[in-house]
Formats: C-alpha cells, sequence, structure tokens
C-alpha cells in the first residue's frame, strides 16, 4: 500500500502543485487548506507523514504541531516555511517538528526529505567515518539501549536522559543524538551526518544540520557541566566528556 500525506497549505496553487508531484511520487495524499481541516484529518485518518505550511490563517502549521505532539501523535511532520531566520526555524523545531523545508522549494527536496523521515521507523546502523578515534568513550550497547558520555537513551521508548534528567527531543533530535552516542569519541563529518540522518547532503550552503545541532545542544547542556556536543570546525561534530 502507498505511504499516506496530509498536507495542508493554505495557497492553492502551491497545494495543487505538491499533492500532484507527492501523487505522482507514489504517495496517497490527502490535502486540506488549514490547520483546522488538517486536525480533523488527523484525528480521522492519521497518516504516516505531515507536510504542514506554517503560515496559514486560524490554527497554523505550528499550532497544529503543538496540539498533536501534545496527544502524544508521533507522526513525522515536515514544516514548509517562507520564514528563514534560525529562531523561526527553531520555533518550528520546539513546537514538534521533525524537520523543515524554506520557500521556494524544489520538490526533489521535499521528496528527499520525507524519505529520510518516513525510514526513521528502525535504529540508525552504527558507522563512523572522520577522526582517528583518540579519546573515544565506548558507548555500551544492548537491544534497547546505548550510553556514553553520561548520556541513557532507550531506543524502543524513545527516551532519552542526561544523568537523571530526562530530555525531551523531537524525533529528529533523538536520530542525532543516538547517531553521536553510539560513535562516541568519533568526529562525525558533515556528510556522514547528513547521510545517516536525512538520506540526503544538503550541501556546504545548508545551515539545516547547525540549526539541529545547536537545538540539540540547548537541551543537553546544564549549568557547571561540560558541554557535549563539540564542533570541529571544517570537518563536523563530535560527542564527548572534556
Amino acid at each position: 500500500m502507498p505511504q499516506t500525506v496530509l498536507l495542508a497549505e493554505d495557497d492553492r496553487a502551491i497545494r495543487h502543485a505538491l499533492e500532484r508531484a507527492l501523487t505522482l511520487e507514489g504517495y496517497a495524499v490527502t490535502a486540506v487548506a488549514d490547520g483546522v481541516e488538517a486536525l480533523a484529518q488527523a484525528h480521522k485518518t492519521p497518516p504516516d507523514v505531515l507536510v504542514l505550511d506554517v503560515m496559514m490563517p486560524g490554527i497554523d502549521g505550528l499550532q497544529v504541531c503543538r496540539v498533536l505532539r501534545a496527544e502524544g501523535d508521533r507522526t513525522p511532520i515536515l514544516m514548509l516555511t517562507a520564514l528563514v531566520e534560525t529562531a523561526d526555524r527553531i520555533a518550528g523545531l520546539d513546537a514538534g517538528a521533525d524537520d523543515y523545508v524554506v520557500k521556494p522549494f524544489d520538490v526533489e527536496e521535499v521528496f528527499a526529505r520525507l524519505r529520510a523521515l518516513l525510514r526513521r521507523t528502525s535504529p540508525v546502523p552504527a558507522g563512523a567515518s572522520g577522526g582517528d578515534g583518540a579519546g573515544r568513550s565506548e558507548p555500551q550497547l544492548s537491544d534497547r539501549q546505548v550510553e556514553a558520555a553520561g548520556l541513557r537513551m532507550d531506543l524502543q521508548a524513545r527516551r532519552a536522559w542526561r544523568g537523571k534528567r530526562e530530555l525531551e527531543l523531537t524525533r529528529t533530535e533523538f536520530e542525532l543524538l543516538e547517531l553521536l552516542v553510539r560513535n562516541a569519541g568519533i568526529v562525525l563529518d558533515h556528510s556522514t551526518i547528513y547521510d545517516r540522518i536525512w538520506g540526503y547532503d544538503f550541501g556546504p550552503g545548508s545551515k539545516n544540520l547547525a540549526v539541529y545541532v545547536g537545538y540539540l545542544r540547548r537541551k543537553l547542556d546544564e549549568p557547571g557541566a561540560p558541554q557535549l556536543i563539540h564542533t570541529v570546525r571544517g570537518v563536523g561534530y563530535v560527542l564527548r566528556e572534556d
């Protein structure tokens, strides 16, 4: 059976064009024009993934996202936004969105991000590239949990803790943290992270990864405690306790 997409976009031209493109790509698409319809449809027939425009009259995409997450709905959500400032993108992540595409967008990018979101039904496989492994803090692995640098993740329950404090993570943040924990002490380059998390390298001009790393740091960091995610300039990121 085709995977189902619930598309909410108030611009008729964009909605029709994207609905047609997604249908031709093999998705079963339900397209609505506002947030009220999106919530009603999501409650009636839960889709495999949602594509929500941020700026809609009445209930906007961020509000739809917040309502679904408050109800415990973890369906992947891709936001469409004309807002390009980092703070605006973070607002979307804070609402519980998993990824975003900035308008005007290439439809192939939308397809790539949807494929990546829909692949996330199983844990990210272990592996690494870049770095020599110096100072590596070997994570403890099991079928259910991974641990490193004071972090613990329950993969089946999709919960994570730093010490005794539980972290509230979106789907993408959880996947990114799991990749870093599994490869603690190893520098992962940008291309490797993009490939593992999004299944697509969005190129050197993309700020997508930096936004997610920054937001993940804000949830991980604690006053007086060591920073865990470190930037290796020109290469990528590494998880370690200094």
